[in-house]
C-alpha cells in the first residue's frame, strides 16, 4: 500500500544551515499495516509523513501509495489517498463550521458537487452515530461550531474526519501529544478501533516509547534521517521499553537520550 525507495530530503542545500533530514529511507507497508515510528527529535519522522503527503517535494527516490507513483505530484492531488491527524487539534477542521458541515465536508471529498441542501436527514442520521462512538457528547451538538470545542473533542473529530472515506494511507503525526493523559488514551483506543474496522494502513508518529509498543502490529525507529530498526510479529508483541532501548543502543552505537521520549 506504501512503499517508499530511497527517499532523501535535505533543507536549505548549497548553505551553512542545509540540514540532510532523510537518507535514503527505504520503507514497505502492506495492506491492514498499522506502524508506529518513534524516535528523537531530528530523527526524521514528521519529514517522512510531510514528503509522504506531499507537503514537500523529495530531493531523490519515489513514493507509491497503493501502486500510483505520487514522487513529483503536489499535495492536493494526493488528498484523495491520504487521511491525516496533525499533533495541532486546531489542523484538520474549519473552526467557524458546524460539527456536522466538517464531517459533510470529509465525506464528500472527491466526490462531485450538486446544487441540493447541503446535509440530507439521511446524512445526518449517520453523523449522529459516527458522533455517538466518541462518548464526547458530540452527536447533541451536531450544530455548534468546531471552534468552541475543547482540544480532544476535536481531536477525536479529525480523526472521524480523516478516515469516514477509508483512505489509502492514514497519516497520524504525534495526534495525542495535546491533549491530557485520559484524552488522549480514548482518542488512541478510537484509533486502533477505527484502522482495525476498515482494515487501514497507517502510520503513526508517537514520542512515547509505550504508545509505539503497545498500538500497532510493527514499530520503526529512526535515528539521523534513517530507519534503524524494524520490529513486527511476536518480537513487537514481547517488547518492553527496556529491551526497545537495548536495541537502540547495539544499533546505534549510543544511548537513547531524547528527555521528551524517556520521560514519556
Amino acid at each position: 500500500m506504501l512503499k517508499l525507495t530511497g527517499i532523501h530530503k535535505t533543507f536549505f542545500p548549497g548553505s551553512i544551515n542545509a540540514k540532510h533530514v532523510l537518507r535514503g529511507v527505504d520503507l514497505t507497508l502492506n495492506e491492514g499495516d498499522f506502524v508506529t515510528i518513534i524516535g528523537g527529535n531530528g530523527a526524521g519522522k514528521s519529514t517522512m509523513l510531510n514528503a509522504i503527503a506531499g507537503v514537500w517535494q523529495v530531493d531523490e527516490g519515489q513514493i507509491l501509495i497503493d501502486g500510483v507513483d505520487v514522487t513529483r505530484l503536489p499535495e492536493h492531488k494526493r488528498s484523495s489517498l491520504i487521511g491525516r491527524v496533525f499533533q495541532d487539534p486546531m489542523l484538520g477542521t474549519a473552526a467557524s463550521m458546524e460539527v456536522e458541515e466538517n464531517l459533510a465536508i470529509a465525506a464528500r471529498r472527491g466526490k462531485a458537487r450538486t446544487l441540493r441542501w447541503s446535509i440530507q436527514n439521511a446524512e445526518r442520521a449517520e453523523y449522529r452515530k459516527l458522533l455517538a462512538r466518541l462518548d464526547l457528547g458530540l452527536e447533541e451538538r451536531m450544530n455548534a461550531k468546531v471552534g468552541l470545542l475543547s482540544g480532544g473533542q476535536r481531536q477525536a473529530l479529525t480523526l472521524l474526519m480523516a478516515t469516514v472515506q477509508k483512505p489509502k494511507l492514514l497519516l497520524l503525526d504525534e495526534h495525542t501529544a495535546a491533549l491530557d493523559p485520559k484524552t488522549a488514551a480514548k482518542v488512541l483506543s478510537l484509533t486502533d478501533e477505527l484502522i482495525a474496522e476498515s482494515n487501514l494502513t497507517a502510520l503513526m508518529v508517537t514520542h512515547n516509547m509505550r504508545d509505539a509498543i503497545a498500538h500497532g502490529n510493527r514499530l520503526i525507529m529512526m535515528q539521523d534521517g534513517n530507519i534503524i530498526l524494524d520490529i513486527a510479529g511476536e518480537e513487537k508483541k514481547k517488547l518492553t521499553v527496556e529491551a526497545l532501548l537495548e536495541k537502540f543502543s547495539l544499533v546505534a552505537g549510543e544511548e537513547f537520550s531524547n528527555d521528551r521520549t524517556l520521560l514519556s
